[in-house]
């Protein structure tokens, strides 16, 4: 299974980002990462840890160093991992969410590897090792022992267990029911698996594609779960609706988010404690929307705006 998911990248056409240099792909990945519907703390840590390389690029200043060859070849291969990496955090809001919970620790195995390919090209722009400034090189030293833990989260792993049952009629609805409330929140339970299900069609085909014998063959045991609760309307009465609620740990990750300058921030991010440590190192003027869900519907809308000293 994980040599399909190593095609990633073609399935959602990473050509489509051609054309955005690294800092712009790094902002991208942040704003990704901010609405990730699974892998929230893996998309969350990868995208605090991506910031920091951002902001050593924007001292260095990228168009300078695309002028010189022995730069621009390893800024380039930093590029296109960037790109992949893009799509990887992405899918974690648009694809199947059955799907994405039973490749969940193929999905692990990926954001470990993203991280160590992106440092791994970092070092090797030479200009970055050799520059004579005392901050650049403290960043890059920050940016080497900022290394994070993924894994799959407690309550994703026992919803893996869930849906993995052998037979899809014994699949329990009330753990599927709660664990698909943030991404299908005012849905009743019977046609968020219709969705599912539409989407999960998708993912037989890219399999197919790859001849993923195992792969097309999990697919299909979700497609069985899906249409079993899809086809009967009983589960919409019966089965309990858990509104979702933002938890304690959510709550902390989301305060631990830098800020950036293109995406919305939302309620819960500690702007005071993080704005310093991941704004650029020159002059600027960042105003963000916070758009928070609630205040949209009460009409509110408030901007933030976050400016360094001179």
């Amino acid at each position: 299974m994980a040599a399909s998911w190593d095609h990633l990248g073609e399935i959602a056409n990473v050509a489509q980002l051609t054309g955005f240099d690294a800092v712009r792909l790094i902002g991208m990945i942040v704003q990704a990462a901010s609405t990730a519907r699974l892998h929230k703390k893996n998309c969350k840590q990868f995208a605090m840890h991506l910031r920091l390389i951002g902001n050593l690029l924007e001292q260095l200043e990228i168009s300078e160093l695309k002028k010189h060859k022995e730069t621009r070849e390893p800024l380039e291969q930093l590029e296109d991992a960037l790109r992949r990496s893009y799509i990887l955090v992405n899918s974690c809001q648009d694809r199947s969410y059955l799907y994405l919970l039973a490749m969940g620790w193929t999905i692990v195995y990926q954001f470990r590897k993203a991280q160590d390919e992106i440092d791994r090209y970092l070092k090797i722009i030479p200009l970055i090792t050799l520059v004579d400034n005392a901050r650049v090189r403290e960043s890059f030293e920050y940016i080497e022992m900022d290394q994070h833990e993924y894994t799959l989260d407690d309550d994703d792993k026992k919803v893996q267990d869930v849906i993995m049952n052998p037979d899809p009629s014994n699949t329990d609805p009330v753990v599927l029911r709660r664990s698909l409330s943030f991404s299908y929140p005012d849905l009743p339970f019977n046609e968020v698996m219709k969705k599912e299900n539409e989407k999960l069609h998708l993912e037989l085909q890219h399999s197919q594609s790859y001849l993923d014998v195992d792969q097309y063959e999990m697919i299909q045991h979700l497609m069985e779960i899906s249409q079993v609760f899809a086809s009967d309307y009983q589960f919409e009465k019966d089965v309990p609706y858990y509104p979702y609620v933002i938890d304690n740990k959510e709550q902390e990750y989301n305060k631990n988010l830098p800020v950036n300058a293109h995406p919305a921030l939302r309620s819960g991010d500690n702007i005071e404690q993080h704005s310093e440590a991941f704004l650029p190192l020159h002059r600027r003027k960042i105003c963000s929307p916070l758009e928070d869900p609630n205040d949209m519907k009460n009409g509110i809308r408030i901007y933030l705006a976050v400016v360094r000293s001179p």
